[in-house]
């Protein structure tokens, strides 16, 4: 028996309300986009629990808006993972229209949110949901869609939008969105404390860190060769490569350890930014791995790192990869960022503000070492998804 499933039977995942109809939007990605990463982030973990959880009746999951062009080009390389399970309880809503991106004009959002409102409300109309508790991913539908047909609407904000350097162009509708959620005391969960202060809502609201999948980490596989055959002591980043990365703390990470190495997996997005880590010899820049692949150079590495950068983005982020690494019994170097200095664990060395510290938590979590077996799984028991997401449900499902 898995560790979650002894949590399930201990009543850690007992019904917390009368069962009900529930939609849940996702913020920006597809149900094939979840698949294609493992269903390993905040928001692919909830869709798994909302579709096996006895306190949902039927279950609608709502795809962000697609331009219908490019879906139709695409839709041949959308073919791998699996399909969504559809049955006379659950169904997939996928509208599309001709436009790729959002506008950013307020009144224009308005009319999108309605269209978008008109799928949803079609799709739970063809399910059989009788005014669906919704939980929605995006703050502008959060804020601006009406939903007279359903509710209560629950915010489930992952990151704070309104510090999104990509999105610039949208955040001045993102603080209107904001504002009516405010306006309308709709309910929000966030990821961290901060987000929550941000968006200050007048309704309920809840914080629910990130959490893990405790039977993932029982029995990692066998890392693969290119990384074993990697100087040690391995220190490993696993996450997107881009400016949320203080470069100068990575450097100083691998001349902390000349005769060790540095490792670091995951997609590619800002290559300028990550341009001096060419010069050290101990650096090496790996593209994304699969899941299984992920959870075993976790558990083959010395010490994981969270070199990220002090912005506004970053003191909102609960990263996941600190609640992944401490599930691989990994000590961790990290940046003393709020939701991360919060997560009080023995195996995490804090590193207050610039390069030299970094390299002094470098050296600290090495010192540290692997947590003992007893140590990991009590940090598996107590973190995991089904517990994080009780409470949520208890909030956006309520009357």
């Amino acid at each position: 028996m898995g560790v979650a499933d002894a949590a399930a039977r201990s009543g850690e995942h007992r019904r917390s309300a009368p069962a009900r109809d529930v939609a849940y939007v996702l913020s920006s990605l597809t149900w094939h986009a979840a698949q294609r990463r493992g269903m390993a982030a905040s928001e692919d973990r909830l869709v798994q629990t909302l579709l096996g959880h006895d306190s949902v009746e039927r279950f609608l999951l709502c795809e962000p808006f697609r331009s219908a062009p490019i879906r139709m080009a695409r839709r041949p390389f959308e073919r791998d993972g699996a399909p969504f399970p559809a049955s006379d309880r659950a169904a997939l809503c996928s509208p599309t229209r001709l436009r790729r991106n959002d506008p950013t004009a307020i009144d224009a959002l308005r009319r999108a949110c309605a269209a978008y409102e008109g799928h949803m409300r079609r799709a739970a109309a063809r399910l059989g949901m009788e005014r669906p508790a919704l939980i929605v991913g995006h703050p502008v539908l959060a804020g601006l869609g009406d939903f007279e047909w359903a509710g209560p609407v629950t915010f489930y904000s992952i990151d704070d939008w309104t510090s999104y350097p990509p999105n610039r162009a949208w955040w001045p509708a993102y603080h209107a969105a904001i504002e009516r959620i405010r306006e309308r005391r709709r309910r929000v969960a966030a990821v961290s404390a901060e987000i929550i202060e941000r968006i200050a809502p007048t309704g309920p609201s809840l914080v629910v860190p990130n959490g893990i999948d405790p039977d993932e980490w029982l029995a990692p596989a066998r890392p693969p060769a290119w990384f074993t055959e990697r100087p040690a002591p391995r220190l490993l980043y696993v996450g997107s490569l881009d400016r949320r990365l203080d470069v100068e703390q990575i450097v100083a990470a691998a001349r902390a350890v000349p005769h060790g190495s540095v490792t670091l997996v995951g997609p590619m997005l800002d290559e300028d930014h990550l341009a001096a880590l060419r010069r050290e010899p101990n650096v090496l820049v790996r593209p994304p791995v699969a899941r299984a692949e992920v959870v075993a150079l976790i558990a083959a590495s010395d010490a994981c790192l969270i070199p990220h950068a002090r912005t506004p983005l970053t003191e909102g982020m609960s990263p996941l990869k600190l609640y992944e690494y401490l599930a691989g019994g990994r000590p961790v170097a990290a940046t003393a960022l709020p939701p991360i200095a919060r997560v009080a664990h023995s195996r995490v060395a804090l590193s207050a503000e610039g390069p030299a510290d970094f390299a002094d938590a470098v050296t600290r979590a090495l010192a540290m070492g692997p947590a003992p077996a007893a140590e990991r799984l009590v940090f598996l028991r107590d973190n995991s998804w089904r517990r994080r997401h009780e409470p949520l449900l208890r909030l956006a499902l309520g009357a």
